[in-house]
């Protein structure tokens, strides 16, 4: 058999060698695992470690926002009754020729109202730790009688002939604006003497303590100007 003679200018090309993944796997769970270990060990030696964090809550109360939102609360809400008696009289003559007299019963509402909607940031003040707050608002004001019409009612009225014939002729023949308007302000006279605004300062520091409690405060002084002076 003959000899196979290789010539020295015969060049042997060799296959690229293959990289194998799982060692490149290795190398990076191996780091993984180092990196940990050795900040625990630093850690525990005296002199090493990571500096300590410092933590500093600078989120704003929400308080606030929630009393913005309110605007407008009615704290204490009242119910009077006035009865009004306006007689109107013609000089030199007799009730039964001319004159008026109408006897109106009215119920009406007031409102004690604290004011929310003005509110700057001095009004709540909370503490360093956010485990008390101080609430400054304006003092409660009494709104406008509200008349209830289902409840009110003319009782009686008494007219003389010159009216009665006069208000053929008229397409309204009888104007209670007066005796409405005349209701109304009794109502506010009774409401300003009565307790309605200490209620009304007793039901917002109880709603207030109970929102700023379900906000994490644990101590809520509620404090109100004072009434301006007239």
């Amino acid at each position: 058999m003959p000899h196979q003679v290789l010539d020295a200018s015969t060049t042997t090309t060799q296959a690229p060698r293959r990289r194998r993944p799982w060692r490149l796997a290795a190398v990076v769970a191996a780091v993984a695992i180092a990196v940990p270990v050795g900040v625990q060990v630093a850690g525990s030696l005296p002199g090493f470690g990571p500096p300590e964090q410092t933590v500093i809550d600078r989120s704003p109360a929400p308080l606030l926002l929630a009393l913005a939102d309110l605007s407008e609360y009615h704290a204490a809400t009242g119910t009077f009754q006035a009865v009004v008696d306006l007689e109107r009289d013609t000089p030199y003559l007799p009730s039964v020729i001319s004159g008026e007299r109408t006897t109106l019963l009215a119920t009406g509402g007031v409102d004690a109202v604290v004011d929310f909607g003005g509110l700057g940031p001095d009004a709540v003040r909370p503490s360093a730790d956010r485990r008390s707050v101080t609430i400054t608002l304006p003092p409660p004001r009494l709104a406008p009688a509200t008349l209830d019409p289902a409840q009110t009612r003319v009782l009686d009225r008494d007219r003389g002939a010159v009216e009665r014939v006069g208000g053929l002729f008229a397409d309204d023949p009888v104007d209670d604006a007066e005796l409405y308007r005349l209701a109304a302000q009794r109502i506010d006279d009774a409401a300003r003497g009565s307790d309605l605004l200490a209620r009304a300062e007793t039901g917002t520091r109880d709603m207030l303590t109970g929102l700023a409690g379900s906000l994490g405060y644990e101590r809520v002084e509620v404090v109100f100007d004072a009434v301006p002076a007239d």
